[in-house]
């Protein structure tokens, strides 16, 4: 099977014009879904590739926006064995399907001590959908389904989303910013993509497909991705990836590298930052594999999206290149009932 033959190829290409639609829908789309608490922080809770969304967005709202915002782990929550003061507070729930059962459980039980609801989801149909019933207000990413496992898109249009709330709160991105991002990453998609590619990278990709290990390192929102990209890499193409912040890096999981392994630093430009040189020079000397790589093009932050991107597609031709199928890997489910 050929990557260009799978729905996630397909997926990942209709992500610019999921992202214009979007845009050009936003200010109507999040009318009276953007809210927080009055002293401006939020709470959020997701699963899987939503919950590596969730923390693009507490970078960016906290960082930019001026916004807190906490993480919700549910388990905490439907096991809590005394009622939690929620009034007031404002949860955001992301799940590409709104089927999480976990999340939509944890949702119920916090709405019931008081906190209002946001869900984010990529599911139209309200029969279907726990999570937008459960929260009354739902932000609709798109109403192009994913049918694939992996979820590309909704964690794309997730980030966007992340963005676009920024702008309402604090107007940061500005419409430039953000139509800059859009049109760098409509331009790194409508070129052929071949990988492992002659010119940019080619040397990771390569190093790619020889790896046991995959580590990818990275800081701030490219953190986020870093995240997503190796939840990819073991979905699709079933390489043991993991993925850590650039100082957690350093407090012990350097001492696992070794020759055979591949480390890929994710860095915001050519020029790394110092945590991230600091990483590069602890490899350096055990004698680690790695790579920096840095987004096609755009502003970061934003750039972000366009190096997830990449990455998505690498993990894409990684699973092709060992005979696996991308869109439906052994033993996964698009939804994964978890209670």
């Amino acid at each position: 099977m050929k990557p260009s033959q799978t729905s996630t190829w397909r997926d990942i290409h209709e992500i610019p014009a999921l992202l214009a639609a979007f845009s050009k829908d936003a200010p109507r789309r999040l009318r009276g879904c953007t809210i927080k608490a009055a002293d401006r922080s939020v709470h959020l809770v997701g699963r899987g590739s939503s919950d590596n969304a969730t923390l693009f967005a507490k970078y960016i709202w906290e960082g930019y926006a001026g916004v807190r915002a906490d993480f919700i782990h549910p388990h905490s929550v439907y096991e809590a064995r005394r009622p939690l003061d929620y009034r007031g507070r404002v949860v955001w729930a992301f799940s590409q399907s709104g089927r999480s059962t976990d999340v939509v459980a944890a949702l119920k039980k916090l709405m019931g001590w008081g906190a209002r609801g946001v869900a984010v989801t990529n599911e139209p149909d309200l029969a279907r959908n726990p999570l937008a019933r459960q929260a009354g207000r739902h932000i609709l990413l798109s109403r192009s389904p994913e049918l694939s496992v992996a979820a590309t898109k909704t964690f794309s249009l997730q980030l966007w989303l992340a963005l676009w709330t920024s702008r309402l709160w604090c107007g940061w991105p500005s419409a430039a910013e953000l139509s800059a991002t859009h049109a760098a990453l409509s331009r790194y998609l409508s070129k052929p993509k071949d990988f492992p590619p002659a010119g940019r990278f080619a040397r990771a990709w390569k190093c790619l497909r020889r790896a046991p290990v995959l580590s990818l390192v990275a800081r701030g929102p490219f953190y986020a991705v870093a995240k997503d990209a190796a939840l990819k890499f073991r979905e699709m193409a079933g390489l043991h990836a993991t993925a850590h912040s650039a100082a957690s890096f350093l407090h012990g999981p350097v001492g696992a590298c070794g020759p055979r392994d591949l480390v890929l630093l994710l860095s915001p430009s050519r020029e790394l930052p110092e945590d991230l040189a600091a990483v590069r020079r602890a490899l350096r000397l055990r004698g680690t594999p790695h790579e920096v790589l840095w987004p096609a093009g755009g502003k970061a932050p934003l750039s972000a999206l366009l190096l997830d991107v990449e990455l998505k597609l690498a993990a894409l031709d990684l699973a092709a290149s060992r005979g696996l199928d991308p869109d439906r890997p052994k033993g996964l489910k698009k939804v994964t009932p978890t209670i």
